[in-house]
């Protein structure tokens, strides 16, 4: 069973960083693309920032400059580096994994999404 495991968020103060970590397990995989999102109360879950397959990065505007998405293909983990917060970015922070599975009888492809950790920035 595939399992998304997301880790770093925390209660910080504003200017301070976090770093959010995000990998799989349960099978043998490879990343194809890497998705960060987050949900704060009465909003819609956003897509904050992304690696696509392509290598392609993409940043909404608000984070553009504080937030670095990055993956190293050796552990096999994602990561959101997140500067200069501020409670705006207070959220649900969500990790999406596009995942291309290894199985005996083949490759599967499919994406995954991890549990959630939360993001509080104070003023």
């Amino acid at each position: 069973q595939v399992q998304v495991l997301e880790s770093g968020g925390g209660s910080v103060q504003t200017g301070d960083s976090l770093r959010l970590s995000c990998t799989a397990s349960g099978v043998e995989f490879r990343i194809n693309a890497i998705g960060w999102y987050r949900q704060a109360p009465g909003n819609q879950r956003e897509l904050v920032a992304e690696i696509t397959s392509g290598g392609i990065i993409n940043y909404i505007d608000s984070v553009k400059g504080r937030f670095t998405i990055s993956e190293d293909t050796s552990k096999k983990m994602g990561y959101l580096q997140m500067d200069s917060l501020k409670p705006d970015d207070t959220a649900v922070y969500y990790c999406n994994l596009d995942l291309q599975i290894q199985y005996p009888t083949g490759k599967y492809f499919n994406d995954y999404w991890g549990q959630g950790t939360q993001v509080t920035v104070s003023s």
